[in-house]
């Protein structure tokens, strides 16, 4: 299968869901965005993972599962986000012997499995359906900074539908600017059963 490689762009504080956070991976070829929806302590596991040289004084529970890995002769040679269902990504670790040459594929959850591919330093891969499904197509620009939030100027799902296509768009762009993506799936998932009702 070909499979496209994801970086990580970042990570920030979903505005939608309290005590969430989004990380936002990108597939650099075609600049698409693709947001997921993690949690508190996976957020920060995988900044940790990410910053080398800050170590926290106790393993977290991603350390002690790399220590166990590379004490067992295993590498982690990839991550593959290979399905979205319902919102909710679907991952799987590659790992392989370095002796034996032996390789075991682990199902995990996306953000643990980002939590461990940062600490091996190992690619990200995604397919061509999951960014048809999920990716957010946009550049991240600076611009002006509006009056009001984008939470203010979308108060609720049924805005979307009586809004016209450019406003949509309009929408998406704020959204994504505000980096509140879970807002902008919902918007790009109108637009997606608009231009299927023109085919």
């Amino acid at each position: 299968m070909d499979y496209k490689q994801l970086i990580i762009r970042g990570i920030s504080y979903s505005q939608t869901q309290s005590g969430a956070y989004a990380l936002l991976l990108e597939h650099e070829e075609t600049n698409i965005k693709l947001p997921v929806v993690i949690g508190n302590f996976e957020a920060q596991s995988i900044s940790l993972g990410l910053e080398k040289d800050i170590h926290p004084p106790r393993p977290l529970t991603h350390d002690l599962f790399t220590k166990f890995i590379v004490s067992a002769n295993y590498q982690l040679v990839s991550v593959i986000i290979y399905q979205i269902v319902d919102g909710v990504f679907f991952s799987n670790i590659n790992f392989k012997n370095s002796e034996t040459q032996e390789e075991l594929i682990l199902d995990a959850r996306t953000s643990d499995a980002v939590a461990m591919a940062v600490r091996f330093d190992a690619p990200i891969f995604t397919t061509q359906q999951v960014l048809n499904e999920a990716g957010i197509l946009l550049e991240l620009e600076e611009v002006a900074k509006e009056e009001q939030t984008f939470s203010e100027t979308v108060a609720a799902e049924d805005n979307l539908k009586s809004a016209s296509m450019e406003e949509l768009q309009k929408l998406l762009e704020d959204a994504v600017k505000e980096e509140d993506f879970d807002t902008a799936l919902e918007i790009q998932e109108e637009i997606k059963r608009r231009k299927k009702k023109i085919d």
